[in-house]
């Protein structure tokens, strides 16, 4: 089964974060859209993704725009992988059996997913996608009422796409 792609219903998830609070998909989407990235710490493509959302959180991550991790590590692997990369929006941690992933039909990744109000998926990415991300940031900042800016940065060497 592939990932969920737009148009589709986001399954419900409640899930501690990495200090153990438990966060509920849809007590997040009340605020306003979020945007769900899910990983493994091991994963370069993850590794190569994780900076550029730090940078869509820290220009428009807001109580109207959440931006959440799932993890399918352990609390302290997870930490771990937030410090090396500077992640600092919320990380929620799976359990083995990846219940959650398997409701979105995860197969790779990273995989990312903007989700409206609604639970409606908007977006859908799997693997790294600079198009993708671009779109992603391009939205977030429709979301604040801000002009869009670039999220890659000049002189930066960013792949085209790098599968998960």
């Amino acid at each position: 089964m592939p990932a969920l792609t737009p148009g589709a219903i986001a399954p419900q998830f409640e899930l501690k974060d990495t200090s153990g609070k438990t966060v509920s998909l849809g007590e997040v989407l009340k605020n306003g859209p979020v945007v769900v990235a899910f990983f493994k710490v091991a994963c370069p493509t993850c590794q190569l993704t994780f900076p550029f959302l730090q940078r869509m959180f820290e220009s428009y991550g807001t109580p109207n725009l959440a931006f959440l991790g799932v993890s399918q590590n352990s609390p302290a692997e997870t930490r771990a992988f937030m410090e090396r990369f500077g992640t600092r929006f919320p990380v929620l941690i799976e359990e083995r059996g990846y219940a959650t992933s398997n409701a979105y039909g995860l197969t790779n990744v990273p995989t990312i997913f903007w989700i409206n109000p609604d639970r409606k998926i908007h977006l859908s990415s799997v693997g790294f996608s600079k198009n993708d991300l671009e779109r992603i940031f391009s939205e977030a900042s429709a979301a604040a009422g801000e002009q869009p800016s670039p999220l890659f940065r000049p002189g930066e060497k960013v792949p085209d796409f790098k599968p998960g």
